[in-house]
This record gives structure tokens, sequence and C-alpha cells, in this order.
């Protein structure tokens, strides 16, 4: 079975499963796991290793490139864990992760996170431009 697992900072993964869910519906198939202040690094990776069984293919979104989230999941891959890993999650990256699995098609998670990056000022300018 294929798992998403986002991991974040505090309850970021949470809040925004639960935006993907209010848009899309639930999703059994997507977990999270928040680094609490509380906790160290053997904690998050206790609890982010109590989601995955030994068939599952997992797929990791977190949400900062050199954080301890992201850094635990690299350090299980540098051991030979089979996980991929993708940091700066974004709703349209995950969004994008859904309807790949629903369609059957692979997909560009990083492509997609930079694709949902809008400077919308910047584009109401160019449409005020155009209309004039």
């Amino acid at each position: 079975m294929e798992k998403l697992i986002l991991v974040s900072h505090g309850s970021f993964c949470e809040g925004i499963k639960d935006s993907v869910e209010m848009i899309l519906g639930p999703q059994e198939n997507i977990h999270t796991v928040a680094l609490r202040p509380e906790q160290g690094q053997e904690d998050f990776e206790k609890a982010f290793k109590s989601l995955i069984e030994d068939d599952d293919k997992v797929i990791v979104f977190a949400d900062l490139q050199g954080g301890t989230p992201a850094n635990t999941i690299s350090k299980l891959i540098m051991k030979g864990e089979p996980y991929q890993l993708y940091t700066g999650m974004n709703l349209p990256m995950i969004i994008s992760y859904i309807n790949a699995q629903m369609i059957g098609q692979p997909e560009d998670y990083a492509q997609k996170a930079k694709d949902g990056i809008i400077n919308v000022n910047e584009l109401l300018s160019n449409i005020d431009d155009e209309d004039e």
C-alpha cells in the first residue's frame, strides 16, 4: 500500500491535512506526524515508524528542508529506507498527489509545489494592463 505521510514542526501537517479533507473529503492513506516542542528526534522517529508496515511504499512531504522532521527522514533514507522525501509541503502539492493517485499517473510533486506559488498582485496587474 502507498502511504503519504505529512511531517512538520508543530501542528502544520495536521492543519494542512484538515484543509485537504475539507476540499476533497476524507483521505485514509494520508497520515501526519507532528514534531512537538517537548519531543526530540528519537520520539519523532518512533512516531513516524509506528505508521509504517513492511509492505508500505512511503512518500513523505515535509514542511522545511533542514529541520528536524525532514532531517530525521533523510537519515532513515541514508540508512537504506526506500522512502521518497519532498520538502516545502503546500496544499497544491498534496492535491496533486491525490489526483495522481486517482488517475494512476506519476506526478512531479516538487514542480506542483512551485507552481502553487503565485504573486497575485503581479497576476492582477497583468490583467489590468490587458484591459487597458
